[in-house]
């Protein structure tokens, strides 16, 4: 049984945990903290509908799972919630952000690495281009996609906010 995506439909702030994807309508603004995980954001300006995904893995292999933790399986559930939402993921803008190395090797544990090249072949995969990312680094972000505007913005100690 496939877990139903949470929907804030009030002017509020939603934090995003990990393998969690969950849907907005503007002006609702979800966030995210992330490290290695990649925070996938999916807007539809026509509509203001926003939903944010944190991606944990890259691939689901077959396992059983909430949707949002494995990047194969949480790209198309989200495009699946803003055809619900929005009727259409015609005109959909994706901004990811994260992916950074915390362990700082450049052996298997690339996890960073691994979760944005995963994410980027599936969203490729679905036909939705990347209009903005910020990815990679070694230090983990703080993300908040606003539903009212689509911006995303992120957050990295101690450099300046970014807008994407």
């Amino acid at each position: 049984m496939i877990a139903q995506c949470v929907v804030v439909e009030a002017a509020e702030s939603r934090s995003v945990g990990m393998g969690q994807v969950i849907a907005a309508r503007k002006p609702a603004s979800l966030h995210a903290i992330l490290g290695s995980c990649v925070g996938v954001a999916l807007y539809h300006p026509r509509f203001g509908v926003g939903v944010l995904g944190h991606i944990v893995l890259a691939q689901s292999g077959g396992r059983a799972a909430a949707p949002g933790k494995f990047a194969d399986t949480a790209v198309p559930y989200m495009l699946d919630q803003i055809e619900h939402l929005a009727g259409s993921r015609a005109g959909v803008v994706a901004k990811i952000a994260g992916g950074a190395s915390m362990f700082g090797t450049t052996d298997a544990l690339q996890i960073g690495q691994t979760n944005i090249s995963a994410v980027e072949q599936a969203l490729g995969k679905a036909g939705i281009r990347i209009a903005a990312r910020d990815v990679g680094g070694n230090k983990g972000r703080r993300i908040t996609l606003q539903c009212a505007t689509g911006e995303l913005l992120v957050q990295v100690a101690g450099a300046p906010l970014l807008t994407l």
